[in-house]
Parts: structure tokens; sequence; C-alpha cells
């Protein structure tokens, strides 16, 4: 990444992130939850049971070669329960949903549809510019949590917040659209499809048909009766199987009960209630940047995919190659994300300013390893002190290697030397 920005590849103005799955070193069948387990250990008892009585009925029949056959069954039948019992434990004590046998860190995560495997999901972080990859992490949990991350990380790789960035549906969470909106980054989450659960017998009194007054905190229904709400703050547990709860004000009107089109809008006896929760605002400010900005969105596909497709199709790549946690699954990853950029590199600059690119970058390294051990001891470096030796070596080595093409400072006006370098002005980028 480093090496594209020097040679002005990152645009820093239009990012997308998204995920993908790649699949874990780990069978489906050596991944456990807790109803797996107890599914498995009934299965045993029965098979227990079943056991005990044929062996009873060997014992009266005094066939000692069927005895001995039953009891080795019901000795690999305890172990195996004593296996799932030692799960069950391990389970209870990581605070875990589920486990996993060979590599312990993946999870059981959904591919597409309603087809699961054992994976890892890959958050990675795209630059419009040129589809090159800024950022990428490893995590084995969903997409729901992730936006927030990952737009931080790219603020802090940018340097800057002044970015637009797009992420899929998948992200679409109030919690992160809060985070990612007080960071004063630009950022638009697609909008999933309202749950049939939450629907109106009437598509046309869908929560979206009723209008916000922020003024008099209010809501207008349709019919244009106004729905009031009593100001309390009342708990309500997160959906989706997540731990916590969410703030939420509920709103209605003793209209409902003589409404002659109630029956269109709700099925509840009690009428109406608008639930408005305390991340609402954000959601609906996200929505109205969808609907403002329906051309812009349209890139976000192009843009990501591009090194998807690249890494798994072309390449192969849809699979982690270690079995040994989430830290050599990073590993694996980052020579994918690595190679990637590199060819990329390749096939926008000439081969030969690469080259030269690369060398410099080494030497520049060299260099500071040779600085930092020829330093006196006990002398420390303040961090202005360090930002001014990492600049100068930085204006050295690309002047020297890459002289009038060199596109650090857009071309130099005279040609490189040791001792023009030396003299020459610190870049501005």
């Amino acid at each position: 990444v480093q090496i594209a920005k020097n040679f002005d590849l990152i645009g820093g103005k239009l990012i997308a992130g998204d995920s993908t799955r790649m699949r874990a070193q780990n069978s489906k069948k050596n991944n456990f939850n807790q109803d797996k387990i107890n599914r498995q250990v009934a299965y045993i008892d029965n098979k227990l049971q079943e056991y005990y009585r044929q062996l009873d009925d060997a014992e009266k029949q005094q066939n000692q070669a069927n005895k001995d056959r039953i009891s080795q069954a019901i000795q690999v039948q305890q172990k195996r329960k004593e296996r799932y019992k030692q799960l069950e434990q391990e389970l209870k004590e990581s605070g875990e949903k589920q486990t996993s046998v060979s590599d312990a860190d993946s999870r059981l995560l959904m591919l597409r549809n309603n087809i699961n495997e054992v994976a890892y999901n890959v958050q990675t972080t795209t630059d419009a510019k040129h589809n090159l990859f800024i950022d990428y992490k490893v995590t084995n949990q969903n997409d729901m949590q992730a936006m927030g991350m990952m737009t931080r990380r790219a603020k802090t790789i940018l340097g800057k917040g002044s970015f637009t960035a797009l992420y899929d549906k998948g992200y679409h969470s109030g919690p992160e659209i809060r985070k990612v909106q007080q960071m004063g980054v630009n950022a638009m989450a697609a909008v999933p499809a309202l749950p049939s659960a939450s629907q109106a017998p009437d598509p046309g009194y869908n929560v979206s048909g009723f209008a916000w007054n922020p003024n008099s905190h209010t809501y207008t229904c349709p019919q244009g009766q106004t729905l009031t709400t009593t100001g309390t703050w009342h708990q309500k547990k997160i959906s989706g199987g997540r731990k916590g709860f969410v703030l939420m004000q509920q709103f209605k009107t003793r209209a409902c009960k003589g409404c002659q089109t109630k029956h269109l809008c709700t099925k509840s006896k009690k009428g109406r209630v608008i639930e408005r929760t305390e991340y609402t605002p954000y959601i609906e400010e996200n929505q109205r940047k969808i609907e403002q900005n329906k051309e812009l969105y349209k890139q976000r596909q192009s843009i990501v995919e591009h090194p998807f497709g690249t890494i798994k199709r072309q390449w192969g790549f849809y699979f982690i190659l270690s079995k040994k946690g989430l830290a050599r699954a990073s590993a694996d990853v980052g020579l994918m994300v690595t190679a990637y950029n590199l060819r990329r590199l390749m096939n926008i600059l000439c081969i030969d300013v690469f080259r030269e690119a690369i060398i410099a970058s080494t030497l520049q390294l060299s260099l500071l390893l040779w600085l930092i051990r020829a330093k006196p001891s006990g002398v420390s470096l303040c961090r202005p002190s360090w930002a001014f030796l990492l600049k100068t070596v930085n204006t050295f080595f690309f002047h020297l290697y890459l002289g009038n093409d060199c596109r650090l400072n857009g071309g130099c006006e005279t040609n490189c030397r040791w001792s023009s370098c030396l003299t020459a002005p610190l870049p501005e980028k």
C-alpha cells in the first residue's frame, strides 16, 4: 500500500468494504454447538440402552462371544460420550456458541442462501482508483459488527476522514451506522428488505408510510392521525441471537380503535405501535444518503468484487491453507492480498519502474536499520525527529532510483545524483 501511495495510485476518496468466506481446514462434522452435542449424546444413550438389553439376552443364553462383542461396543460408545461431554465443558468455559476440533478458531458461517461451511470471514477495504486493497482483517464472525471497525482502520491508513465508504446490506446495523457517522465519515450501507414479521397487511401502511415529525416528536399515519409517545425509553432485546438490549420509544394513538382501515395497518387488537430506537435517526440519515446517491452506490460492486474475482475465481483461493488458528489464517490471507496488490502494481506501472521502486524500498529499509544501529546509546529520538528521518530517507532513494520518472514528486527537474538528493527539498506528499 505504501508503494502504491508513493506512485499516487491510492485515490483515498472512494472506498468499498465487503467480505468473503474462505473455507477452513475443518469439516462440518468436526464443528459442534450445544444442540449438535445434545443430539449426539441422545443418540449414544439410545445405543447404550439397546446394547445393555442385548447384553442381558447374551447372559441369559450364556453366549460368551456375543457378550464380549457387545461389551466392546459399549466401551466404544462410552468413550464417544465422554468426548462429547468434554466438548460440552469446553464450550461452556469458552462462552462461545460453537467450537471446532481441527481449527479451533474457525466457525460455521453462511456462504450463501442456506449453504453453510466451516470458514473464516475475511473483511477487506478496496480503493476505487485502481481496485487495490488498502486493508484486510480475518474474523470468524458475520458482517453485522464490522463496518465501524473497518472504517476506523481505513481512516487511520488514509490519514483522513474525508472519503466515502460503501457497504452492502450485510453491514446494515444501527450501532455500526452510528459509529461511522460519529467518525465524520460519509459511509453508506444498503438498506435490507423489511422482514415479513414487521410488514403491515397492506404495504402502504409499513413504517416507511408513517411521516416522522422531528419538531413535535410524533408520527403521522397515512390516515392523518398523530401517534405520540410518553417519552419513556424501554429496553428491547436485540434480535438475531445477539446479546444485549436496545433502547426504544413506543408511538401510538387512540384513534386506532375506531379506524376503518385498521385491518390494513395491523393485526393487533390494541392498534398500531411504532417503535423508534436510539439508532433510528442514524438509520434514516443512511437511507437518505442511499436515495440521493444511487449512481455512486452502484459502483460498490464493481470496486470490491474485482479483487475477489481474481483471487478466488482466477487463482482458485477459496480456502485457508493452515489450520493453526486465526493468526495463521490471517497470515495466509495476507500473502494473497499482497500478491494481488503486487500483481496489480506490475500491470499498472512499467515493470522497470516497479522493479526500481522495490529496490528503493528495500534500500530505504536497510538505511533506516543502519541509522537505528548507528544511533549513540542512550540517545532517543522524539516523534518529529523520526518523521524527519523517514521523510529524508524516502526522498533520497526515490530520487536516486526513479530519476525523472519519480512520480512521488511529479518528476524531478534535475538528474538524480547522490549529491543532489542530499540537498533536494522534502516532498509534500
